[in-house]
C-alpha cells in the first residue's frame, strides 16, 4: 500500500497569550496591553501547519473532558484532521502561558502538558495503523519522551520519514537519534543537545555535526532572523528567512516551519525545496497573531514562494 500523509504525535494545549512592556519580578504585577486566548501546543500547531499546507494530517494526543478540549476535538474537525485523540477525564487539556514582549512580538513560554502528558506507549500502539500507512511520522518533545522514542522507532520500521522536532530541549539518550531521518532543533535547541553554541551558520554547522555523529540522517537547524542550516554531512545549505511583511508575533514559528516542512515531505519534494517551503510557510505565520490560528493555507504559501 501506498503511503501518504503526515501523522503526528503530540500535545494540544490552550495558549493564554499576554502582551505587555516586560514579565513581571516575583511578587510585581503589570498592567499588560492585550490578551489572547487560542489553540496551542506544538503537535497540535504543527498538525495545522501540515493540513493548511495541503497533507492529509493525523494527530494522536489526549486532551481532558473539558472546555478547552471540546475547543480542540471542534478545531481539528473543521481544520480536516483526523484524530486519534481521546478524552481523559483524570486529567485537564494542557495550557500554556505565552508572555509577548510589546513592539518585537519576542516570546516566553510556559507549557503545562495536562491530559497529554499521559498520552503512553499503548496509546502509539493503538495508532499503529495510522504509523504504518503515513508517508511522514513527526513529534517534539512535549509528551513523555520514552512515547516519543517508542513512536518514532515503530514509524521508522514501518518505513516512514521520520522527524525529531527536539522541542522544549530535554537531555536525550543517544538511542533517540539512530529513529530520525530529520532532526530539527532550534540555535538554542542545538545548542543544548550538542554543547555547541550556535549563533550563526559555521556554529550551527559545527552542531549539525554533532547531531549527524550521534546517528541523526539530516538536522534542519532553525536560526531565527538568520534563516535555518540544511545539513547531512554531503549537502550543507542555508535556507534564507521569507519576508511577508511585519513581525508581529513570533509564538509558532517554529511549529509553521515543521509543519510546512512535513507537508512538502509528504508529498515528495526534496530536502531542500521542502526546508525552503516550510521556512516560507513561518515567513507568513509571523506577521499574524496567535499560533494555529496564524498558520497560511497553500495558496498563500506558493504565492510567496513565486516571488
Amino acid at each position: 500500500m501506498a503511503k501518504s500523509g503526515v501523522a503526528i504525535l503530540g500535545i494540544y494545549a490552550a495558549d493564554l497569550a499576554f502582551t505587555a512592556q516586560r514579565q513581571p519580578a516575583m511578587g510585581e504585577t503589570l498592567l499588560g496591553s492585550r490578551f489572547a486566548m487560542g489553540p496551542g501546543g506544538k503537535g497540535s500547531n504543527q498538525s495545522v501547519a501540515a493540513a493548511r499546507s495541503g497533507a492529509k494530517v493525523t494527530f494522536i494526543s489526549k486532551v481532558g473532558k473539558d472546555a478547552f478540549g471540546d475547543v480542540a476535538l471542534a478545531m481539528y474537525a473543521k481544520e480536516g484532521i483526523a484524530t486519534r485523540v481521546p478524552q481523559d477525564e483524570n486529567h485537564s487539556t494542557g495550557a500554556a502561558y505565552i508572555f509577548l514582549e510589546e513592539g518585537t512580538g519576542s516570546n516566553a513560554i510556559i507549557v503545562v502538558p495536562g491530559a497529554a502528558g499521559q498520552v503512553g506507549i499503548a496509546d502509539v500502539d493503538a495508532a499503529s495503523d495510522v504509523l504504518s500507512s503515513c508517508a511522514v511520522f513527526m513529534t517534539q518533545l512535549e509528551t513523555p519522551v520514552a512515547v516519543a522514542v517508542h513512536a518514532l522507532k515503530v514509524a521508522k520500521a514501518a518505513g516512514a520519514i521520520t522527524i525529531f522536532n527536539p522541542a522544549p530541549a530535554a537531555v536525550l539518550d543517544d538511542a533517540i537519534y539512530h529513529y530520525c531521518d530529520y532532526a530539527t532543533p532550534n540555535e538554542s535547541e542545538a545548542s543544548m543537545l550538542t554543547g555547541v553554541a550556535v549563533t550563526d551558520l559555521a556554529s550551527a554547522r559545527k552542531a549539525a555535526d554533532v547531531l549527524l555523529g550521534k546517528g541523526v540522517g539530516c538536522v534542519l537547524i532553525t536560526l531565527g532572523g538568520q534563516g535555518s542550516l540544511l545539513h547531512d554531512g554531503k549537502l550543507s545549505l542555508h535556507i534564507p528567512i521569507f519576508k511577508a511583511g511585519k513581525v508581529i508575533d513570533t509564538t509558532g514559528a517554529g511549529d509553521a516551519f515543521n509543519g510546512g516542512f512535513a507537508a512538502a515531505l509528504a508529498r515528495g519534494e526534496v530536502p531542500e525545496k521542502a526546508a525552503r517551503f516550510g521556512s516560507a510557510v513561518a515567513g507568513i505565520s509571523v506577521t499574524r497573531p496567535g499560533t494555529a490560528p496564524s498558520m497560511p493555507y497553500l495558496k498563500e504559501v506558493e504565492a510567496l514562494l513565486a516571488k
